[in-house]
């Protein structure tokens, strides 16, 4: 059995992310696993499925697309191989809403208050 190298671990924070991913059609939560497998076992995520979201401290966006349909799921990095998984949505415009991006931060920040 091949055994692949995982550079990463995909960890859920509360249940943020598990709110969102229950509410996808079970294609669309294919294709996030699938882009989660690929986060895991690439050493270099290009940025079309992960990208750091200008002007925040370590927050980066997931992207998920599948068809038309394009999805994000915020998460940051713990100790640089853990990736601790925020809030989700499906993007409906150009622009990521600010108040998506706010969540994520209120999620983040309170990760690290707890782990304190």
């Amino acid at each position: 059995m091949d055994v692949k190298q995982k550079y990463r671990t995909i960890i859920f924070y509360k249940d943020y992310f598990q709110e969102f991913f229950i509410k996808q059609r079970d294609k669309v939560k294919d294709k996030i696993i699938w882009t989660f497998d690929l986060m895991q076992e690439l050493q270099r995520v290009p940025e079309t499925y992960l990208k750091h979201i200008e002007n925040t401290d370590g927050l980066y966006e997931i992207r998920v697309q599948l068809g038309n349909d394009i999805f994000r799921i915020f998460c940051f990095f713990d100790q640089g191989q853990l990736v601790v998984l925020a809030n989700g949505f499906q993007k409906k415009t150009q622009k990521t809403p600010k108040q998506e991006i706010e969540k994520a931060l209120k999620i983040k920040e309170d990760y690290e208050n707890n782990k304190r």
